[in-house]
């Protein structure tokens, strides 16, 4: 039996920033690809180009970024040869986006039902009178409570959570085949970021659309991802079926994410395993392997080269000398 072509596919991509300094490449040959229905984690530290790979689907990378190379792929048509104006009509309707901060990312000046409304009118011929209905519905299917007069406050009038479910009610409303959610949880208790969690894996299954679930917290994506995608300074350095990933990573870094994870503490009242230095200025990059400078376990050809993305079993790839076979026979010879 055939397998379905992925919802999105995107193949070798840069995005780059042009700058005094010259060409900054916030995303660097990217590959990614995702099934109809499913829930991909795309994680990594701040500044690993997680955000930039989601705008740039979009076509919304803040100038002076560009799209310098590649192809993105959804439902088989390349997103970076359609004009603006057939963009636009994929935007919000097919594709949609939960973005950071609610607070920042909602206008101030707008009623919430408003903004929700919006996205009806600017895809269907509706009047603003049915907009509204359909808003108020929408907010009451993420739980916003007493939706009818909740869709006339402005956003300073609700709580985080609630902005936050306002935001997945705009992203939603239109039944979008993908749906990506960029730190859906930032700045929510865990008591809030589990009912904004259920939410969406609800909505998920009712619309069966795929989510790309951006993010740092490895507790979200255990609980929610079904694959699980670990990113480095615009590079993809692993990738693998969720439950595996955790069981057995592969690479160093995705090791290094992992045993700062609290329930992982080796005895109570022990400091957090953490991973030194930080994620390199994109003009700062070490030679080689990106991680190379941060990596215990690092060894001759890692400071020399950038290793390649290779398959070591059937669904994970991992971007890592240790696992090119004549490589680590060199290492053990060593």
């Amino acid at each position: 039996m055939a397998q379905a072509p992925p919802l999105l596919a995107i193949d070798d991509l840069v995005a780059v920033f042009d700058g005094p300094r010259g060409q900054l490449r916030a995303v660097d040959g990217l590959d990614l690809a995702m099934a109809g229905g499913e829930i991909l984690g795309l994680v990594g530290e701040s500044g690993c180009g997680k955000s930039m790979t989601a705008l740039s689907v979009l076509g919304l990378l803040p100038p002076p970024g560009r799209v310098a190379a590649g192809r993105i792929l959804f439902e088989g048509q390349d997103l970076l040869e359609l004009p603006s104006r057939r963009l636009r009509e994929l935007r919000g309707k097919a594709i949609s986006m939960v973005f950071q901060e609610p607070m920042t990312s909602l206008n101030p000046v707008f009623t919430v039902g408003r903004q929700v409304a919006e996205q009806v009118l600017a895809h269907e011929e509706l009047g603003r009178k049915e907009a509204w209905s359909r808003a108020v519905d929408m907010l009451a299917r993420v739980g916003i409570p007493d939706p009818a007069r909740r869709a006339g406050d402005f956003p300073h009038q609700l709580s985080g959570g609630l902005r936050q479910r306002v935001m997945i009610a705009m992203a939603l409303i239109m039944k979008p085949r993908l749906l990506m959610a960029d730190e859906p949880t930032t700045a929510l208790d865990v008591t809030i970021q589990a009912q904004i969690l259920g939410l969406m894996q609800d909505l998920q299954r009712q619309s069966g659309a795929s989510i790309l679930l951006i993010t740092h917290n490895l507790a979200v994506v255990a609980q929610m991802a079904d694959r699980v995608a670990v990113m480095y300074t615009g590079r993809i350095l692993e990738t693998a079926p969720v439950k595996e990933l955790f069981a057995e990573p592969l690479h160093p870094y995705t090791r290094g994410l992992l045993s700062c994870l609290p329930a992982r503490a080796p005895r109570p009242g022990m400091r957090l395993p953490t991973i030194p230095g930080i994620v390199p200025a994109l003009d700062e990059l070490p030679p080689g392997c990106a991680f190379s400078d941060r990596c215990p376990e690092r060894f001759g050809p890692c400071q020399k080269a950038e290793p390649a993305l290779r398959e070591v079993a059937p669904g994970r790839l991992v971007r890592c000398y240790l696992h090119h076979h004549e490589q680590r026979r060199t290492r053990r010879a060593a």
